[in-house]
C-alpha cells in the first residue's frame, strides 16, 4: 500500500460510518459556479481585482508555505484563546502554551500555512519566526475579565504594529447581528482598507452574537442562511479569506421571524446535508473569492482527530478553503498537536476528497 493509499484509508477510518456518504455525495448547487481553491488561485481570482501587488505577494507567500503550500488551502494555527476565554482556561490543560514561543513553534512544527494570534503573542518573537512562518496579528478581541460580563469586539492593536513586525496578515472579528457590529463593521473596514494600503491581506472572523439567535428549538448562530450572510457582509468590507464556523443547522432567518431570505436558498442552494450548508457559506462569500476557512471548534478530547478530520472534508467536498484550528491541537500535549493539524492537512492533500 502506497503512503497515498495509506493516508485515505486513515481518512475513512476517521470518518466511520459517515465515510461513503460524506466522501460520495453530490452537493445541490454545481460547483462549475464556484471559484474553487487551486494552487493558481491567486492569478486566477485576485489578479484583476484592487488588491495591490504587494497584497497578491503575501497571500501568495501564504499560499505557499507549508505542507499545504502549493495547492491552494490553507491550515492556520489560530491561539487568541488567553484574551477570549482567559489564559487560566484555555492554557491550564497544557501550561506550555503560556509561553508564546511554544504556540509559534506548534505551527510551524505542523506545517501550517500562517499562525494567528494577539500582537503580544507574535510580537514576543517575531525576530525568532516572523521569517519563518506568516504571522497573522489578530488586531481585535472579546476581552472577558469586566464584570459583569459582556460580549465585544474591541482593537487590542493598530495595522501599523502588525506591518512593523513583519506580519503578512492582519484578522479581526466582527459579532454580526449584535448591539455592536455597527461600530464593528466600521472600525474593521477602516482598518482593511488601511491594511491593504500597505500590503497585507485581511482575515475576518465573521461570527454571529444575539443572544435571540438561540432558541428552545435551535441554536440559530451556526445556521447556514445566517452565517452565509454575514460571510457575504464579510466579503463586501473586503476581507481576503472568511473565518466562519461550520453550520450545524439552517432556516435562521424563517425560525426567527426577521431580515429577508428566499426559499430557494434552502431547496435549490442548500439542504440539510452538512456538505450542502457548508457550500452555501462558500457562495456567499463571493461565490469563493473569498476563501472560505472553517472553525475547527472547541476541544473535547476524546473524539477531537475524528471530528477535525470531518469538519477538513465538509469544507473540502464543499469548495472551501481550509481550516483554522486552535484548542483541538493546542489543548493537547505538542506531538499530539502536531498530529491532529497534519491529519487536516492529510485531508487536504489526499486525491480522493474531492469537491462535490
Amino acid at each position: 500500500m502506497t503512503k497515498e493509499e495509506t493516508m485515505d484509508a486513515s481518512i475513512q477510518s476517521l470518518l466511520g460510518d459517515e465515510a461513503n456518504d460524506l466522501l460520495t455525495c453530490k452537493a445541490k448547487y454545481p460547483a462549475e459556479g464556484l471559484h474553487l481553491p487551486g494552487a493558481d488561485f491567486v492569478e486566477r481570482v485576485w489578479k484583476d481585482s484592487d488588491r495591490s501587488p504587494a497584497v497578491l505577494r503575501n497571500m501568495q507567500s501564504i499560499f505557499d508555505h507549508g505542507r499545504l503550500g502549493g495547492t491552494g488551502y490553507l491550515s492556520i494555527l489560530p491561539v487568541d484563546q488567553g484574551i477570549e476565554h482567559s489564559a487560566g482556561a484555555s492554557f491550564a490543560p497544557n501550561p506550555i502554551y503560556f509561553d508564546p514561543e511554544n504556540i509559534v513553534r506548534l505551527g510551524y512544527e505542523a506545517g501550517c500555512n500562517a499562525v494567528a494570534s494577539s500582537l503580544g503573542v507574535l510580537g514576543s518573537v517575531a525576530r525568532k519566526y516572523a521569517h519563518r512562518i506568516p504571522f497573522i496579528v489578530k488586531i481585535n478581541h472579546n476581552e472577558l475579565l469586566s464584570y459583569p460580563t459582556s460580549h465585544d469586539q474591541v482593537l487590542f492593536a493598530g495595522v501599523d504594529q502588525a506591518f512593523t513586525m513583519g506580519a503578512l496578515a492582519v484578522g479581526a472579528t466582527i459579532y454580526f447581528g449584535s448591539e455592536e457590529s455597527s461600530r464593528q463593521i466600521q472600525e474593521i473596514s477602516e482598518a482593511f482598507r488601511y491594511a491593504h494600503e500597505l500590503g497585507l491581506v485581511t482575515v475576518l472572523w465573521c461570527y454571529l452574537r444575539n443572544p435571540a439567535f438561540e432558541t428552545s428549538e435551535d441554536d440559530y448562530h451556526t445556521a447556514a442562511d445566517l452565517t452565509g450572510q454575514a460571510n457575504h457582509l464579510g466579503a463586501t468590507i473586503e476581507a481576503d479569506i472568511i473565518k466562519q464556523k461550520q453550520p450545524t443547522t439552517d432556516g435562521g432567518f424563517k425560525a426567527l421571524a426577521f431580515g429577508k431570505t428566499d426559499e430557494k436558498v434552502y431547496t435549490d442552494l442548500s439542504g440539510d446535508h452538512p456538505i450542502d450548508r457548508t457550500r452555501y457559506q462558500v457562495l456567499s462569500s463571493y461565490a469563493g473569492r473569498c476563501g472560505l476557512i472553517n472553525s475547527g471548534g472547541a476541544s473535547k478530547g476524546k473524539g477531537d482527530l475524528e471530528a477535525a478530520a470531518r469538519t477538513a472534508v465538509i469544507n473540502k467536498r464543499a469548495g472551501g478553503m481550509g481550516l483554522i484550528s486552535g484548542r483541538k491541537a493546542f489543548q493537547r500535549p505538542m506531538q499530539q498537536g502536531i498530529e491532529l493539524l497534519q491529519t487536516i492537512q492529510n485531508v487536504f492533500l489526499s486525491q480522493e476528497v474531492t469537491i462535490a
